[in-house]
């Protein structure tokens, strides 16, 4: 019984991350297919595992190899390894039985509680990562920073250059920045935000 508890939990806790958390926020479908079907093939499986003579280095062996799979198919942002190995550790906790079923719910309560607190858009909200390709050729790292500052209105707190091109005079860089209060969108909002504002001049 304490079994089905734990399933029911799971199909409960999986829903609230998929459809309370990531989609509302994030709106990627395709996700969202990723994040339900991982989690009910990892609950079937530790389900499995959980009724035969199992050892948990056999548990533990598969969670990484379905991690890596999954991993090295595909590139995913870091929010997105968030959340999938969220949804990987949901299936875990639900599939597998044990006797206080009290612990598998507060487990499965701490993650989303951990995602949405994390990935919640007021949550260091003006902090940014772009990665851009510039017009310009630059090697001096104190001039790009003020170039980008300006260019983005915002304060430069990192400049990590990834490539320069001196015959096509071209600078392909990343930059960690802080835009200003009254710039400040949440990250879903700010492209939206962006596109209204140009269109409506």
């Amino acid at each position: 019984m304490s079994h089905l508890i734990t399933i029911a939990a799971n199909l409960v806790a999986i829903s609230v991350l998929v459809f309370g958390i990531y989609f509302p926020r994030h709106r990627h479908r395709d996700m969202v297919v990723a994040y339900l079907g991982i989690n009910a093939g990892v609950l079937a499986i530790a389900a499995v595992l959980s009724s035969v003579d199992a050892s948990i280095g056999l548990g533990i062996g598969l969670f990484g190899v379905l991690s890596i799979i999954r991993l090295r198919s595909d590139e995913l942002s870091q929010r997105q390894v968030a959340y999938y190995f969220a949804s990987l550790a949901l299936g875990l906790l639900g599939g597998t039985e044990v006797a206080d079923h009290g612990v598998t719910l507060a487990l499965m309560g701490v993650l989303l509680l951990a995602l949405w607190f994390a990935d919640h858009p007021r949550l260091l909200g003006r902090y940014r990562v772009q990665v851009l390709t510039l017009d310009r050729a630059f090697v001096d790292e104190q001039q790009l920073a003020a170039y980008l500052s300006t260019l983005l209105g915002g304060r430069v707190r990192g400049v990590t250059i990834r490539r320069v091109d001196l015959v096509n005079d071209t600078t392909t860089l990343e930059v960690r920045f802080e835009v200003a209060a009254g710039n400040a969108q949440t990250g879903r909002d700010a492209p939206l935000a962006a596109a209204t504002n140009a269109a409506w001049g």
